[in-house]
């Protein structure tokens, strides 16, 4: 729709922005994007505000006045962290969802963009999705607490608009991989437990394993990329509804197996494991909103999983030395 884009772009230099979750792979993507617009750039750690504490995120507010607002802050995990711990994504994400939201509007914020996810989709929707979509049938079952919090952020945007006239914007990505990504045996997304496990296989000469029949499709976005539309947004957008953002390629679970195998340089064997859970078997979105409006990914999937892997390394050279350096100490 012609009205949901600004026809003059909101001017984010010399104002004070707080990305919510600057620690985690999307919040710190942001953070690295933001830095070239001549903003300043709040700061507050997990461990000096709980944003599950209505009355400490408040206080936060009142106290360091953020114009302008970036709400990544979620605790996220994959099918089986998912399914196994629905009560705990659901509470943590509804308290930072409606804390962080509820006193940008309390405290004036002039502009919120609040982060969702294309898992708030119905399981079985005409692909490629459009954002009309959402709410149209049943959701997928094994993120369905998680997505249920992100479809209330998504609503909540739109009601306080309508309502108390607040600026209030909100986007979907696809699934996101990159720098800061997290890495663990069962709580990771599918592109840093294939790296993972590619990496393994590698060191051990074991066959790579990969959970489900590898037929599923995805698409995928380089977080860097991400960041550079969350800005777009923030300086263009206006629509009530959430907006699509990704990458509009769509790749199997088997192909992508294949080609981190050859980033990872792992010569083993790809076993499928079709006991283990995969979601739905086609999910990609329809972005062509914020394609025609001039956005568009920059990174393709190979040079976006060579970078990947590359902190991958790092992570582990560092994870190393710090375990070299207790050793001494001990």
């Amino acid at each position: 729709m012609e009205d949901d884009w600004l026809s003059v772009p909101f001017a984010l230099a010399g104002k004070r922005v707080w990305v919510a979750g600057e620690t985690g792979m999307v919040g710190s993507a942001a953070v690295r994007r933001l830095a070239s617009e001549h903003v300043t750039l709040l700061s507050v750690s997990r461990r000096d505000l709980d944003l599950r504490d209505q009355r400490a995120v408040q206080d936060w507010m009142e106290a360091h006045k953020p114009e302008v607002i970036l709400l990544a802050a979620a605790r996220v995990g994959g099918i089986l962290d998912n399914s196994l711990h629905p009560g705990e994504f659901f509470y943590d994400n509804l308290a930072i969802t409606t804390n962080v939201i509820h006193s940008a509007y309390l405290n004036g914020v002039e502009r919120l963009l609040y982060l969702g996810s294309s898992c708030i989709y119905p399981r079985e929707a005409v692909v490629p999705i459009r954002e009309e979509a959402l709410l149209s049938a049943s959701l997928e079952p094994t993120n369905e607490a998680y997505a249920l919090v992100k479809i209330a952020g998504v609503k909540m945007c739109a009601y306080y608009r309508r309502q108390y006239g607040c600026d209030f914007i909100s986007a979907m990505p696809c699934n996101l991989y990159g720098p800061g990504d997290h890495y663990d045996q069962t709580r990771s997304h599918v592109i840093p437990a294939l790296l993972m496990r590619a990496h393994e296989a590698k060191r051990s000469g074991k066959p790579m394993r990969v959970w489900g029949s590898g037929r599923a499709l995805r698409e995928f976005l380089y977080v860097d990329d991400l960041a550079d539309a969350l800005v777009f947004l923030l300086t263009h957008y206006n629509g009530a509804g959430a907006i699509n953002v990704g990458s509009g390629v769509e790749i199997s679970i088997s192909e992508l197996a294949e080609i981190i195998a050859d980033c990872v340089g792992c010569p083993a064997a790809i076993e499928f494991d079709s006991s283990k859970p995969e979601g739905v078997l086609r999910k990609v979105m329809d972005s062509s909103r914020i394609f025609s409006a001039g956005w568009r990914p920059r990174v393709s999937l190979d040079e976006g999983l060579g970078k990947a892997y590359a902190d991958y390394l790092s992570r582990l050279k560092g994870c190393a030395q710090d375990q070299g350096a207790d050793d001494l100490a001990a």
